[in-house]
């Protein structure tokens, strides 16, 4: 990748800030070799790490990384043969700790990770070493000190130094508090030269106190002297110290030596280590920066919606939106001065930079970048006085170099090409080499303030205009792009805006032609035009989707309303068909029992119970004939006639589970005219409800039943992350709806952490929100601070 682009582009303030995010030396090496990559399948498989480390942070909250050190030169060393240090030996168990950490972290049971993450799967391959990593933790303090519980020899020869020490201070106590020897000494004190005791006399009084003298005060006025008294105990703790510094030698031999029998599993993890500190930078990075992964294509086409340069103020800038490779590959873009047309350009160029370095870009859902093998930008004052080159040339010998070397893979950007020179033969340069860059295949976007360039977009295939906006009301930039439209330079009302005398500015109107002013009239009313008809398509787009998602939920609706009337006619055919088989078998007991009544001797009794007999079955025929004539719908569901209907009311018709409008209010019988989809029929009124009091006839309907299967299909979480905020509040009001239907009791709102713009503006949307009983923030493990949980009534 060209360095010079690079620089220019400042994707080294990308890298700067990504290095920023890293958590262990491991980590910041991979992340200031970070390059853009030119391969399709390195880039796709960067950014699906990138975004697999998102989804990690979001659902379980930030990884624990604390504690990576670089250990490489360590592990050579132990390869070697050597021994490793305390330092060293802490250093290493920090690593093993870190690994136990993050796979606890990955191994919660509560949180679903797709089985092809690859921090899952890289958090899989670390290997864990609790044993070793307890053992050096117990053994060594601190880089300076091996506990005493590191082994029973150490604690065993400490403790006969801590009571060597002891008798020897007690001896020479007794020699300071003695009044024999108590005017020989300086201060009543025990101290120690070069790890021996010593008592602190006076000069005068040397010979008085036998004993080795080590060492003299700066005056001299005082001696240090070991008497001979402890002479020998200060020999024996010396052989102590030497036992004890041959165990620590001993015990860090046999921990190293520990560390020897898992090195290539300590390799590996230092490795994966690196590799995950680098993947949850760049995710950190994506959140921060509220980012989304651009959908990648090899075919030079560039979509960016709502894109926001990473570089500029998050509260100030102006999202862009930029297309480029569908019908057009030479895309003009003019505007005043600070109209933002700089800022665009580099946007687009750091967006694919940063695309091809596996980043995610901060821009809405549904951006497009492609790949490019080459990424040229010629953009500031490059002016050089050592080399005594003006702008122009500066800049033309930039554009010698971009020439030589451009293809079809390759996306050129030029700012204010073929200023820095006379107009017109700028002007028609700057034509020229546009014309070149198009013959050669590549895409290229340049800014400029000649209006030829203009006329040549507007009549030359696969060129197109584009501008910056500028409100002339307010004689202000809205630093807005317009594609398909040239700007105007307005240099005019920008002058009057900054105090130029009206009468110059009416001159230098009359220098203009007639054609001049004509074009930018025209250029005036075009990008008017084009702002309103930009806003009616955005307003036209949303009322389409909003009509196509209606129309989805009605044919999901009649398809689940069709199959529950399958059911239910089955249902009542089938108990119709069980009714009358039990009606069946009893008439033929009946018939038998009145067989063998009349067969017996025929008295005024048992014609009496014959006639009885006749009258059950007489009752029990009415009662089957009535059964078999009630409706399918139960009469419980024909309720209280409705008063006061009018027309325009809407009413459910109970009995065939349909609604309809009010045409005709009731007559004096109570029938009156429905409007049912495309038909009208007259009903009674016993047989209407008005909607809103129909809940619970629609639930025992079967309709109820469509709340349930909405939550078969509806998730308990919805992603909001790199939504505006008004795309946001709407997306949740909808969201609230299907959950409140759907029966959810809490749902999770994933806004991401970022500036708090997004988070502030759905929670104080939450507070007025009806169907919210409350809300918090993420605990550790549901996302923190970037998501909200909701509480539904």
């Amino acid at each position: 990748m060209n360095e010079k682009t690079l620089r220019v582009l400042e994707f080294d303030k990308i890298i700067n800030k990504l290095v920023s995010l890293t958590a262990s030396p491991l980590g910041k090496e991979l992340a200031e070799e970070l390059l853009p990559e030119a391969d399709f399948s390195m880039v796709q498989k960067a950014l699906k790490e990138t975004s697999d480390g998102v989804t990690f942070i979001a659902r379980r909250g930030s990884p624990p990384m604390g504690g990576i050190h670089d250990i490489r030169d360590s592990l050579r060393r132990v390869e070697i043969g050597s021994v490793l240090s305390p330092g060293e030996l802490l250093k290493t168990a920090g690593v093993l700790r870190v690994v136990r950490n993050l796979k606890s972290y990955a191994n919660d049971d509560r949180i679903k990770t797709d089985d092809d993450n690859v921090v899952n799967e890289l958090i899989r391959c670390l290997e864990s070493n609790k044993r070793i990593e307890d053992r050096i933790y117990m053994s060594i303090l601190s880089e300076e000190e091996i506990a005493d519980n590191a082994s029973p020899t150490l604690a065993n020869i400490r403790r006969q130094i801590r009571n060597a020490q002891e008798s020897i201070k007690e001896r020479l106590n007794d020699i300071l508090r003695s009044s024999k020897y108590q005017k020989y000494m300086q201060e009543s004190i025990v101290t120690l030269r070069g790890d021996r005791y010593v008592i602190p006399v006076k000069q005068e009084y040397r010979s008085e106190i036998p004993g080795l003298i080590h060492d003299s005060s700066a005056s001299g006025a005082t001696i240090f002297i070991e008497p001979m008294a402890v002479v020998e105990a200060n020999n024996n703790i010396r052989e102590l110290k030497i036992k004890e510094q041959a165990e620590i030698e001993r015990i860090l031999g046999e921990l190293t030596e520990e560390v020897r029998g898992i090195v290539d599993a300590l390799k590996s993890n230092v490795s994966l280590l690196g590799r995950l500190d680098f993947i949850f930078a760049k995710s950190k990075l994506s959140l921060d920066y509220n980012c989304v992964c651009p959908v990648l294509n090899d075919e030079h086409k560039i979509l960016i919606k709502k894109g926001r340069h990473p570089l500029l103020d998050k509260k100030a800038v102006v999202p862009t939106d930029f297309w480029i490779g569908e019908d057009f590959n030479t895309l003009v873009v003019t505007g005043p001065n600070t109209g933002g047309k700089t800022v665009t350009l580099k946007t687009v160029g750091l967006f694919t930079l940063m695309t091809q370095a596996g980043l995610h870009i901060p821009a809405n859902e549904g951006t497009r970048m492609s790949i490019f093998k080459k990424i040229y930008a010629d953009i500031g004052d490059e002016q050089s006085i050592e080399q005594s080159l003006s702008t122009f040339s500066s800049h033309m010998k930039n554009i010698v170099g971009i020439m030589n070397d451009v293809d079809e893979d390759s996306l050129v950007l030029f700012d204010e090409l073929g200023a820095g020179t006379d107009p017109t033969e700028g002007a028609a340069l700057a034509m020229s080499i546009l014309e070149y860059l198009r013959n050669r295949g590549s895409t290229t976007v340049a800014t400029t303030h000649y209006s030829q360039l203009k006329v040549y977009a507007v009549t030359t295939e696969f060129v197109e205009n584009a501008c910056c906006e500028f409100n002339v009301e307010t004689l202000k930039p809205t630093y807005k792009l317009l594609i398909g439209v040239p700007g105007k330079s307005n240099a005019f009302a920008i002058s009057k805006r900054l105090g130029l005398f009206d009468d110059i500015i009416e001159r230098a109107k009359e220098f203009l032609t007639k054609d001049d002013i004509k074009f930018e009239d025209m250029l005036m009313s075009i990008e008017k035009n084009l702002s309103e008809s930009e806003n009616e398509k955005m307003r036209a787009e949303s009322y389409r989707l909003e009509a196509e998602k209606l129309k989805k939920e009605v044919e999901q609706q009649k398809k689940r309303l069709d199959e529950n009337r399958d059911k239910v006619l089955q249902e009542a055919k089938a108990e119709a068909r069980k009714i009358l088989l039990e009606a069946r078998r009893e008439s033929e007991e009946i018939i038998s029992e009145m067989r063998r009544l009349e067969q017996e001797i025929q008295n005024e009794q048992r014609q009496k119970e014959a006639e009885a007999m006749r009258l059950k079955l007489k009752r029990k025929i009415d009662s089957i004939e009535e059964t078999l004539a009630m409706p399918l719908i139960p009469k419980s569901t024909l309720v209280k006639p409705p008063e006061n209907l009018k027309p325009g009311d809407s009413v459910l018709i109970v009995n065939l589970n349909q609604k309809g409008t009010i045409i005709t209010p009731p007559d004096k019988d109570g029938e009156a005219v429905v409007q049912a989809g495309i038909m009208k029929i007259n009903v009674h009124i016993s047989n209407l409800k008005l909607v809103d009091e129909q809940k619970s006839v629609l639930n025992k309907s079967g309709i109820g039943k469509i709340g349930t299967s909405k939550a078969k299909n509806i998730s308990t979480e919805i992603d909001l992350r790199g939504y505006s905020l008004e795309e946001a509040i709407e997306s949740v009001d909808k969201y609230l709806d299907d959950a409140a239907i759907s029966g959810l009791g809490e749902v999770s709102i994933i806004h991401g952490k970022g500036t708090g713009i997004l988070r502030n503006g759905i929670q104080k949307y939450l507070k007025s929100n009806s169907r919210v009983k409350s809300f918090r923030l993420g605990k550790y493990g549901e996302g923190e601070s970037g998501v909200t949980i909701v509480e539904l009534k």
